[in-house]
């Protein structure tokens, strides 16, 4: 499993550590990744995703998963999750002229 979040593609860095005597040794810095369920209001269902704590902040400051799906492009999206902003996109259009038929 990669460790790269599913939502905000944020992924390793790499970098040196230092020393003291200014020795430079590569090493890697990780995203620091969860294992959460977001509930997909217009879907109505629950999804499990790996996501970063930076996007599951960004989640919940955009009011939601749907929400921030529609407002995100989708060239940092992973395949999985570009497929549910496509079904989220699909039920809220079809919301939308729903209501505006009646």
């Amino acid at each position: 499993m990669s460790r790269i979040c599913e939502l905000t593609g944020k992924g390793r860095q790499v970098g040196n550590n230092v020393s003291h005597a200014n020795n430079k040794t590569k090493r890697t810095f990780l995203p620091n990744l969860q294992n959460v369920t977001l509930m997909s209001d217009s879907l109505e269902k629950s999804v499990r995703l790996r996501v970063s704590t930076h996007g599951l902040r960004s989640v919940e400051h955009n009011g939601g998963l749907d929400n921030w799906l529609v407002k995100t492009s989708d060239d940092q999206l992973s395949l999985r999750v570009r497929r549910l902003k496509r079904d989220v996109v699909k039920k809220l259009a079809a919301a939308k002229t729903e209501a505006a038929a009646a």
